[in-house]
């Protein structure tokens, strides 16, 4: 990454208001495409998965080069877990040891790690090591790197009723209350801003169960690229076609 700071939530705030040459403060991506790319070369799936994983590293530096605040992953939703137990074991050592490799390119570029998802799923090593490396970024400000593990939005939206209907029955909450505001604080990415621009690459047009909630007013953009070949051209081209939108939620 570039040195520097990004621009102030304010200001860019305002150049996604006023439109033209407007940079979005968060981008949430569905990494999508690793198996057919390795399958196009006649290679192993786990290949594919270790070139996403460097799609990841163009990603972020793209981003945070380009002044966005929040970067969002889809990394392994809670439906991959249907995938071979072979898969599941070679996605849970990339990610060990790309956690391990990066984390110190992290702290060097003031990148902060945040988690959503039920990730101790992944078991205690794992869970162990995420939450140290989200403890040892935390106080990084230039970019947010939000990592979606074992995540699906509709269980987020699940749990999200269930606390707040037993927050209602011990009388902690008055039903009649309940608005936007107070489903928003508990979902898991609470105190982020919602995306501005969702990608999804591979060419496949379809959410898969990705912040459904957060997504509402986002706007979508969806690339026949297959995720190992998405790189910091690809992403600020995504940019470029984000910032010559008119965003209007609904008001005209």
């Amino acid at each position: 990454m570039t040195a520097g700071s990004a621009p102030s939530a304010s200001s860019v705030h305002q150049a996604a208001t006023d439109g033209a040459g407007a940079i979005p403060r968060h981008v949430a991506i569905i990494m999508d495409g690793n198996g057919r790319w390795a399958e196009q070369r006649g290679l192993p799936r786990v290949a594919g998965h270790r070139a996403g994983a460097e799609a990841v590293r163009r990603s972020l530096q793209a981003a945070a080069d380009a002044g966005v605040e929040v970067l969002t992953l889809y990394a392994f939703s809670s439906e991959n877990w249907r995938r071979s137990d072979d898969e599941i074991a070679d996605l849970k050592g990339l990610m060990r040891y790309y956690l391990e490799l990066e984390l110190e390119r992290l702290m060097d570029e003031g990148v902060r790690l945040r988690l959503i998802g039920d990730y101790q799923a992944f078991g205690p090593l794992m869970t162990r090591q995420l939450e140290a490396a989200v403890e040892r970024t935390s106080a990084n400000r230039r970019l947010t790197l939000v990592v979606a593990l074992s995540y699906g939005s509709r269980s987020e939206l699940a749990a999200v009723a269930a606390k707040l209907a037993s927050r209602a029955v011990t009388g902690e909450l008055d039903p009649s209350r309940i608005d936007e505001a107070t489903v928003e604080a508990e979902l898991d990415t609470a105190g982020l801003p919602d995306p501005d621009l969702l990608i999804r690459t591979s060419g496949e047009v379809r959410l898969s169960n990705f912040l459904l909630w957060q997504c509402a007013y986002s706007e979508l953009l969806f690339t026949p690229v297959l995720w190992p070949d998405f790189d910091e051209a690809a992403f600020h081209s995504a940019i470029e076609q984000y910032s010559a939108r008119q965003r209007r939620f609904g008001g005209r």
